[in-house]
């Protein structure tokens, strides 16, 4: 399996906005679906299944998953990049 930067990674090798316009899709999708395994969602694509897997996971409901406001601002950059690089959903 493909292996991605933590966030905070990308924030400090100064990868993060504006230069996550520069991330293709695929690699903003994986990074904020990362965000939301790290926190146990139970992912429904065949996709994410693939990519993460559902394993620990303990929320059906992504509106159910607690996020911290550091991962909440996180996946609403992530989605900001998403919708400016015209990503499909």
């Amino acid at each position: 399996m493909r292996r991605f930067l933590p966030f905070a990674c990308l924030i400090v090798l100064g990868l993060a906005s504006p230069a996550l316009a520069a991330f293709p899709c695929d690699e903003l999708w994986a990074e904020r679906n990362a965000v939301y395994k790290d926190a146990g969602y139970c992912f429904k694509t065949p996709r994410a299944i693939r990519a993460f897997g559902n394993a620990g996971c303990k929320y059906d409901d992504l509106a159910d998953v607690p996020l911290s406001a550091r991962d909440r601002a996180k996946v609403a950059d992530i989605q900001r990049q998403e919708q400016a690089n015209r990503c499909p959903r």
